[in-house]
Order: structure tokens, then C-alpha cells, then sequence
């Protein structure tokens, strides 16, 4: 791994790290922008830190043995998941879209500092704004994030998806539905309208959603 950082031309080797706390401490030092962590470390495994990081922390690329944690990693948003052992075409791809999200992260900030959530779309991790979100839809082991303009699929459970979208902007209106507040265009018969679209509205969640609506 070493080699091949060493063989990209804008790529500086920060520090290497035996466990997670070594790396934990690292990142409390230097400014990093990339780590490619492993997941089966002694002490504190590579998805434990990755959570212990929180929202502010480097773009992950996950290099591991073991494809069985590809679901819980890619529920973290992180850049990639490479199972080792680990090819120079692989590794490019992994950097490319590691350099993909820090690109997009700095120009976005640039721009308008709107909020925004990265999602894996098939085999590309995509940067979604906020305020584009209509609603998500549980479907299985799948959620569905829809937008005006089409809906994306992805590899996940609601809540997990509730858990990183803020609290101020979205409610749970249903076991299987989330919905953007300010998107609500009608509510009736125990359903709302968003974009054309009916929302099941539950019991449960009914006083919250008419509290948040703030109704006169």
C-alpha cells in the first residue's frame, strides 16, 4: 500500500499506524485528507474509529480481507471498499473517487455552503444536496431518495438514513417514509402530497407531523 501511494504524484504518506488509536492520535495532529484503514485491528476495529471520527474527518477507503463488512462500511459513507489483496488499477480507482468527494466538498463550501450528504449510486459515490430531497422510502434492504427530477437505490435501512439527515429539515412520517417538511405540498385522509406523490401518513407519527407543520 505503501508502494502505491508512493507511485501517485499528488499523494504525500502522512503517517502509517499499527492500530486505530494510533491513527485516532495521528489525526488529532496532522491535517489529513485520505486514510485507507483497515477494518480487523487490534483494540478498536476500523469502523469503530471511522464512528469515533464523526462528521468532520478525511475522506475513508476501507482495505480489508474480508467483504462481509461492506454494508456496515458503506453506511458510514465512506469514498470505497477494497478487498484485498489490493491491484495498482484498483487502488486508482479508490483515490479517484476519494479525490472526486474532496473536490466536490471544497467547491461546494466555495459556492453556496448548501448541506449536503454523499450516497453510493451503484458503483458511484454522489454527492446529494439536501434541499433536493423529496422523501426516502424503505424497500427492503434498499431506501429510495427521491429528488424532483428521479429516485436513487441504495444499499441501506430508513434508519440510518434518518439518522444523517438533520432533524430541522426532515420528519418520519411513517415506518417506511421520511419526508423533507418544507416539501409537503397537501395533507389529507391520513396522506400528504409531495411532488404529485401520496406519503402514508401513520398514526403514530400523525401529532408530530401536524406539531412541525405548525397549522393555523
Amino acid at each position: 500500500m505503501k508502494q502505491l501511494v508512493s507511485q501517485v504524484k499528488d499523494m504525500n504518506l502522512a503517517g502509517e499506524c499499527a492500530n486505530a488509536m494510533d491513527a485516532y492520535n495521528l489525526l488529532q495532529q496532522e491535517q489529513v485528507d485520505i486514510i485507507l484503514l483497515d477494518i480487523e485491528m487490534p483494540g478498536m476495529t476500523g469502523l469503530e474509529l471511522t464512528k469515533n471520527l464523526g462528521s468532520n474527518r478525511p475522506v475513508i477507503i476501507f482495505t480489508t480481507s474480508k467483504k462481509e463488512y461492506a454494508a456496515e462500511a458503506f453506511e458510514l459513507n465512506v469514498a470505497d471498499y477494497i478487498v484485498k489483496p489490493v491491484t495498482p488499477s484498483r487502488f486508482i480507482q479508490a483515490i479517484d473517487k476519494a479525490r472526486a468527494i474532496l473536490q466536490s466538498d471544497t467547491e461546494e463550501y466555495q459556492l453556496d455552503n448548501d448541506e449536503f450528504i454523499f450516497i453510493r449510486d451503484s458503483n458511484i459515490v454522489r454527492r446529494l444536496k439536501l434541499d433536493d430531497i423529496l422523501f426516502a422510502e424503505a424497500m427492503g434492504d434498499y431506501v429510495k431518495i427521491y429528488t424532483p427530477q428521479k429516485f436513487y437505490a441504495i444499499h441501506t435501512t430508513l434508519k440510518s438514513v434518518e439518522e444523517r439527515l438533520p432533524s430541522s429539515k426532515f420528519l418520519r412520517v411513517h415506518r417506511s417514509y421520511i419526508v423533507a417538511i418544507t416539501k409537503i405540498d397537501t395533507i389529507q385522509d391520513g396522506a400528504l402530497v409531495i411532488n404529485g406523490k401520496s406519503v402514508p401518513v401513520a398514526d403514530a407519527y400523525r401529532a408530530a407531523l401536524n406539531k412541525r407543520m405548525n397549522i393555523l
